[in-house]
């Protein structure tokens, strides 16, 4: 659940506990919060994702703003929390990522991606717990053990307390969050700087990288060899049913800059109508990458001509936007991939989008934001506000 405090100038941690830096004086409770600064009991799974609390209209509960705030699923870590040190002996193509990268000179965590409007990052710690042996030796009576905690939350074009000073591994460390990617990216410009074509080596882009290009944001996708990039928007464009999608595709890529249009592609894709379809309920799911993210089955016979639905370049044609198939899906999801992880496949905003797949009896594939990243069908009048169509280009350079 967000904090209701909106004052990036004031410390007060937004604490479910007692919260001894609101508190005045030597007692943690005002006979209405008890010291606390937050709705819940900050335990895992207090809230459920997209639950709703109020903050008083009539003189607020908790201290800061009055607004309504809704809870946000936590992102899942890639890995554990890192030291900087073990953090610079890791692939490029993993630096960035879901996890948190610790800094034990200055005692700064950071994580290790930028996020989006309404994500969530997971915690840092669980829980703090003195071991019985330190009990035992150490402490003689009754002790009390606090943590104290300093965040920062900025944009990627803002600098934050320590950066002036940062250099080495933080210094490129810091770099790579803003550029959303390691490995060359020095030569793009960062994620929110809108720019020309021609600011761009996409080359040197690694999949998963955030870019925005004459007034759209994209996610890079991959390298098609031979100076071909498949790209998609950042964000889907809501209130689009599946039956409506080829339309607004067309409609979207008219209005592109003419620079852009000039790099798109042509693509095979099947005549409408005749687009492989697959039922929900044939495929089945690898539990090694969590819930709905790749098929373990996805072999033509066991799912038929579904798993050859894979976009790529045509020999003749004009460029055009297309929306991905489940096959390109499976294809681009996965360490090192377009989308790396759940979270990686949601588009920005938390929003939700189609695939060109049909399912069956009126349904059609799509990527979930509630169920973060995860494969699913749905109807196809569906005329969802949390998303719709996510238009995806094969561009050369």
């Amino acid at each position: 659940m967000p904090t209701f405090n909106h004052d990036n100038l004031d410390l007060m941690t937004a604490a479910a506990g007692h919260a001894r830096d609101y508190i005045a004086g030597g007692g943690a409770t005002d006979a209405v919060t008890d010291g606390a600064t937050h709705p819940g009991a900050g335990t895992d799974a207090y809230w459920s994702e997209n639950d709703d609390y109020e903050n008083g209209s009539q003189g607020t509960i908790w201290p800061g703003v009055i607004a309504t705030h809704t809870a946000a699923q936590n992102l899942q870590e890639q890995r554990a929390p890192m030291t900087l040190q073990q953090w610079q002996t890791i692939p490029n193509n993993q630096k960035i990522g879901d996890f948190w990268v610790i800094d034990h000179e200055t005692g700064w965590a950071y994580w290790a991606s930028l996020l989006e409007p309404s994500q969530a990052t997971s915690y840092l710690l669980d829980a703090a717990e003195m071991l019985a042996a330190i009990e035992d030796t150490v402490f003689n009576g009754s002790y009390y053990y606090g943590i104290h905690v300093d965040s920062e939350l900025i944009s990627p074009s803002e600098e934050f307390t320590d950066e002036a000073a940062a250099s080495g591994n933080l210094a490129d460390f810091l770099t790579g969050i803003r550029n959303n990617a390691m490995d060359g990216e020095g030569s793009n410009p960062r994620a929110d700087v809108d720019s020309p074509p021609s600011a761009f080596n996409f080359d040197a882009m690694l999949p998963g990288r955030v870019f925005t290009m004459e007034g759209e944001q994209y996610r890079y996708l991959e390298d098609m060899a031979n100076g071909n990039h498949m790209i998609i928007r950042n964000e889907a464009i809501r209130n689009v049913s599946w039956e409506e999608q080829n339309d607004e595709l067309v409609s979207w890529y008219a209005g592109l800059d003419d620079e852009v249009k000039a790099m798109v592609r042509p693509v095979n894709l099947p005549a409408p109508g005749s687009v492989p379809d697959v039922a929900a309920g044939a495929v089945q799911w690898n539990p090694d990458y969590g819930p709905r993210f790749l098929p373990s089955n996805f072999n033509e016979a066991a799912l038929g001509a579904v798993v050859n639905d894979v976009t790529t370049i045509a020999s003749s044609g004009s460029g055009r936007a297309f929306a991905l198939s489940l096959a390109d899906v499976v294809r681009l999801s996965g360490s090192g991939r377009g989308f790396q992880n759940h979270a990686g496949r949601v588009g920005a905003r938390s929003s939700f989008w189609w695939l060109r797949t049909p399912g069956i009896s009126g349904d059609a594939w799509n990527v979930r934001q509630r169920q973060i990243g995860q494969l699913f069908t749905s109807p196809v009048t569906d005329f969802p506000d949390t998303g719709g169509v996510r238009p995806a280009l094969i561009i050369n350079q």
